[in-house]
């Protein structure tokens, strides 16, 4: 189920949350309101984590990670490294990152398998995020835009790229990850999508501007409702057809 929030007056939810199969972390300083939308969603699951990187509230671009480990910039001070390990379950491996390119959230898109990265980012770079996150690496750009952490999500399950993206680069782009893409929007057409929503395998949280129709995309593209009454009638009704035909 896909889930509207908002930070502050702010629907670039994506900016200020990290969310995984494992983990969820939040920017600390916001409302109870959007700490209970994740917590009521995800607490029974996978801890949820409140916390800053490098004396920032945007978390969610600055830091990449999946169920196997979490990748922060060098900036990250020992105060909030200690308190994320803490927090996290042990098996995640927690690693700062030396690169001029430190908003890792920004050039940096994984899931628990496949990673795309910036095309500039350094080869020990590249090294450290398939050992942390135990992923394959590739070099992409989307809809020609090198910053591929901004301009997509995706999950185990799916993905949202830019809108521009081209059926060619879509193509290409899902056989990488292994999981079908759908180009789309955040937040009443933003294109901006890492920066309006989070995913994992069984949830989503989007900007309190996303429409309906953007719900209803992002919950078919990551297979958010298969669990939900709906599919099951649908294959309920598949069979049924079959059965008749």
């Amino acid at each position: 189920m896909a889930q509207r929030t908002q930070f502050e007056n702010s629907n670039e939810i994506g900016v200020f949350s990290k969310l995984t199969n494992k983990y969820c972390l939040v920017a600390i300083g916001s409302s109870e309101n959007f700490y209970s939308v994740f917590e009521g969603e995800l607490s029974d699951v996978v801890p949820v984590v409140h916390c800053s990187i490098a004396g920032c509230r945007i978390i969610g671009r600055l830091c990449a990670g999946n169920r196997n480990g979490l990748l922060v910039p060098s900036t990250t001070t020992d105060n909030e490294l200690q308190h994320i390990r803490n927090s996290l379950p042990d098996d995640i491996a927690i690693q700062r990152v030396e690169d001029r390119l430190s908003a890792l959230g920004n050039v940096i898109s994984c899931n628990d398998y496949v990673a795309l990265v910036h095309p500039d980012l350094d080869k020990e770079t590249e090294e450290v995020i398939a050992d942390v996150l135990k992923v394959e690496v590739f070099r992409q750009t989307i809809a020609e835009n090198v910053l591929v952490g901004s301009y997509s999500v995706f999950s185990n399950r799916g993905g949202l790229v830019h809108p521009k993206t081209s059926i060619e680069d879509q193509d290409e782009l899902s056989s990488l990850l292994q999981v079908p893409l759908v180009a789309g929007t955040v937040n009443r057409g933003s294109d901006a999508l890492a920066a309006g929503m989070v995913v994992n395998d069984y949830c989503a949280f989007c900007g309190l501007d996303t429409t309906s129709t953007e719900l209803s995309v992002i919950e078919s593209v990551f297979k958010l409702n298969e669990a939900q009454p709906s599919a099951i009638a649908t294959e309920m009704r598949d069979s049924l057809v079959d059965s008749m035909t």
